[in-house]
């Protein structure tokens, strides 16, 4: 069996699973799993750019932005490694 359908055989197995202990429909089920996969695949780099938006909304300058996201990004799930003010600013500017 290939990594791909064993992937799939799960994802149906957490719908069912999701469906059979709440109160979700197959289809709820389904939007929600997809939705938290589309969150963990997130890449460092995209969630620098999405999280410097929200902080440059929230009225943050971006000296204070830099520390914050160089701190968020050791706490996210892909444990990108340590990145400077600098390295952050390429990111987002190239």
């Amino acid at each position: 069996m290939s990594d791909q359908s064993s992937d799939q055989s799960d994802l149906r197995e957490l719908v069912a699973h999701l469906t059979r202990t709440s109160r979700l429909t197959a289809g709820e089920a389904a939007r929600v799993v997809a939705e938290v996969l589309a969150f963990l695949d997130e890449t460092p780099e995209a969630f620098v750019r999405r999280r410097h938006l929200a902080l440059q909304a929230a009225g943050l300058a971006n000296p204070a932005i830099y520390q914050r996201l160089a701190q968020e990004l050791g706490e996210r799930r892909f444990r990108a490694p340590p990145l400077s003010g600098r390295q952050i600013r390429r990111i987002i500017y190239g």
